[in-house]
This record gives structure tokens, sequence and C-alpha cells, in this order.
């Protein structure tokens, strides 16, 4: 009986093996049936924007990115002026593109050697209606000096103070069937014709700021909590230039709607109010240029933030990333 039963179980795995590998093949066709139905949707007017040719896209591209710091304040009976700049971070990265859905790996050369212990986190979506940044930045190895009063400056030490921030863009593009913000970041479409549009916008802004005391500085322990919300709009273009060229500009500003700001000196609490208008600031750029299958191409996106007051305390942010890239359509 035992062999029997032997018998009849090798015969009813490849069987069973057979049955899983087509229910797997089922469900992958019908997956891929869902993206091909979005990806080939014509929202868009074929005169100026079109997908090119090719399923998939492998994109390599070289990122590079930093942040800084300014401060002002007359609040205390000493005024003072700082400015500190986040090292400069450098990463490799590959990315494979199937029908608008993208899979991508990076590599911080100088994270493996040691010189870069920052993190920073990039999650971007640009489509032809909608949009939207959401970046994360954890920074300690600060540049920078302070400035007392007429005093000369003096050197912060790299490890005196740490940021976390977290940056949320979003847009909606009012002439979406003619303008794609695709076409200069992903390459996920191609603008035939040169076309703008005026978009509506929205931005976050959320900060820790935490500084230790020093005794050559003299300062105390202080930290900086600020959350705001920005609602405005802006203008981007597309220009198509001679011999597949390609170049894009957008500006969109953001005013501060909503705001919660608390500065914490040494163990009291306060919560510091400030002036209107206070703006949060995009923009962006790009320049490619296509081949018959491949391109190249540079983008930019800078996000800049001004709050505050210099006769309380006025914080600006600088926040930017830039990316070279080489792609080709498979």
């Amino acid at each position: 009986m035992k062999p029997l039963i032997t018998i009849l179980m090798a015969l009813l795995v490849p069987l069973q093996l057979a049955s899983q590998t087509s229910r797997l093949r089922h469900r992958l066709a019908k997956a891929d049936s869902l993206l091909s139905v979005r990806y080939y949707r014509q929202g868009y007017d074929t005169n100026y924007i079109f997908r090119p040719p090719g399923k998939a896209m492998l994109r390599l591209v070289y990122n590079l990115s930093g942040a800084v710091l300014e401060a002002e304040s007359h609040y205390s009976v000493e005024p003072y002026r700082s400015y500190a700049e986040a090292d400069y971070k450098g990463t490799l990265s590959a990315a494979l593109t199937y029908k608008g859905v993208t899979l991508s790996m990076a590599l911080n050369p100088g994270a493996l050697i040691g010189k870069y212990k920052d993190y920073e986190f990039n999650l971007n979506s640009y489509g032809n209606k909608f949009g939207f940044d959401i970046i994360y930045q954890y920074a300690r190895n600060f540049k920078g000096w302070l400035k007392r009063s007429d005093e000369p400056r003096i050197d912060i030490p790299t490890d005196l103070l740490s940021l976390k921030t977290l940056n949320l863009n979003g847009y909606y593009v009012f002439s979406h069937r003619r303008f794609s913000f695709p076409a200069a970041f992903s390459q996920t479409f191609m603008q035939r014709r040169s076309a703008g549009s005026w978009m509506l916008a929205a931005s976050y802004q959320g900060q820790y700021l935490k500084i230790r005391p020093d005794d050559q500085l003299g300062n105390k322990s202080v930290s900086l909590q600020v959350a705001n919300l920005g609602i405005g709009g802006g203008y981007g273009h597309n220009f198509v230039l001679p011999h597949k060229w390609l170049l894009h500009l957008s500006f969109m500003p953001t005013l501060i709607v909503a705001s919660s700001t608390h500065m914490t000196l040494d163990d009291a609490k306060e919560e510091l109010h400030y002036r209107f208008p206070e703006v949060i600031v995009t923009g962006r750029t790009a320049l490619v240029h296509y081949w018959q299958r491949t391109f190249i191409g540079a983008t930019g996106v800078v996000t800049f933030t001004n709050i505050g007051s210099p006769r309380h305390l006025e914080v600006r942010n600088v926040k930017w990333r830039f990316r070279t890239f080489w792609g080709i359509r498979l």
C-alpha cells in the first residue's frame, strides 16, 4: 500500500506545480493587461505629446544633493547670524521602467567607505495631470559659521547641529493634454511641440533642528520644531528645440497658510509667531537630448523656504537635488 501512495504522490506533485504555474501566469498576464490599459490610455493631445516606442526603459543616474540652513535673530540681547551647509550626497542608481512602473536601486560610494553618515530618501511621481515629490533628509555633517554683533565669524563644529527635514511638493497641471512633466523628468512621454501650462501647487515642510551646547561658542541647548503648509501655483514650459533637445523650466511658489513653530531653549519651550507672508518656493529645470533609442539629460529641483522675522528668528532653507542620466528604450 505504501509504495502505491508514494507513486500517486509523485504523480500529483508535477500536476500541482503545473497548476500553480498556470495560475501565476494568468495573474501576471492580467496585471500586464491592466498596466497596458493604464499606460496607453489617451487622455492627451498626440499633436503635442506621445508615448515613446517600446514598453521598457533602462536608466543609469548620478544623483547629487545638498542643503543649506541660514538663521538670523535679534531676539536675544546679542543678535547673531549663522550659515550652515550639509555635506554633498552623491549616489549612483539604476532604474528599470516597464509601462510606467519603475524599480530602482541606489548606491552611495561615500557611505560604503564611511565618509557619509547622513540619510536621504526621495520618492517622485511625475504625471501629466498630477505629480509629487517626497524628500526626507537627516543631516548631521554641517559646516558653517556663526557671527554675533560685530565680532569675527566663528566656525561651527561639524557635530554641533542635526537637522531632520520632510518636504512634500504636489502639483496639478491645467493644460495636461499638451504639456508633459514626465517628458522632462521620467521620459515616459515625449514632447512633440513646445507647450506650457499654469499649475496649482501645494507644499509642506516639517523640520526638527537640534543644536547641542558648546563651551567654545557659549551657546545653550536649542531645539526648533517647524511645520508649514503652503498653497499656491505657478507656471511650467517645455521648449522643444532643434536637433531633438528638450528644455523644461517651471516655478511654483506657495504661500504658507498654516504654521506651527516651537523653540526649546534648555528646558524652556516657547511658541514662535511669525510675520506674513512666508513662502515655500519650488523650482525645476531639465534638459534632455534624444537619439533613436537612447537619450541623455540632466534635471534639477530646488526648494526654498523663508519663515520668521529677523526681529525674533528668521530661518531660510535651501534643499536641492541635481541629476544626470543616460537611458535606453528596450
